[in-house]
């Protein structure tokens, strides 16, 4: 059974927004999918202030590390900061393997690291298995103002 799960993908790289899409859609994942290319519009629109009044709150945000404006540490931070917001499972979906980030991440909270692999194959893989992990198997909490 799927059901629908809003998702919040917040990555500035091109190239990586639609490998995530594709990805996503190749693992038959249905769900809506709003993209912030940077950290400072991504805390807006959670937030809901200026052009993001109506956004709807995700239920699952899949954030990078690399990001202009704020970074993925700092956007991280904020959510989990925030008594509305921290609630949202944070997947941290990024190139970097450095322990450094990856200390940073749990430290502030993150619900898991992945680090995206480099064939678009094995990238699908991952997809599928976030898609059985966080969309078919775990019981999300319904954000308040969703």
């Amino acid at each position: 059974m799927n059901k629908e799960v809003r998702i919040l993908l917040i990555e500035d790289n091109e190239g990586d927004i639609l490998l995530t899409l594709e990805a996503l859609k190749a693992a038959r994942i249905h769900n809506v999918v709003d993209v912030l290319k940077d950290g400072e519009k991504a805390m807006q629109f959670l937030r809901k202030e200026g052009e993001f009044k109506e956004a709807v709150t995700p239920d699952l945000i899949l954030l990078d590390i690399n990001l202009p404006k704020l970074d993925g540490i700092e956007v991280l931070a904020n959510i989990k900061n925030d008594e509305i917001l921290k609630i949202i499972p944070v997947v941290m979906l990024t190139t970097s393997d450095s322990e450094k980030d990856i200390m940073a991440s749990y430290s502030n909270h993150v619900n898991c690291y992945i680090t995206k692999p480099v064939g678009f194959q094995s990238f699908i893989e991952v997809i599928c298995t976030l898609k059985e992990f966080w969309i078919s198997i775990v019981q999300l909490p319904k954000t308040p103002g969703a």
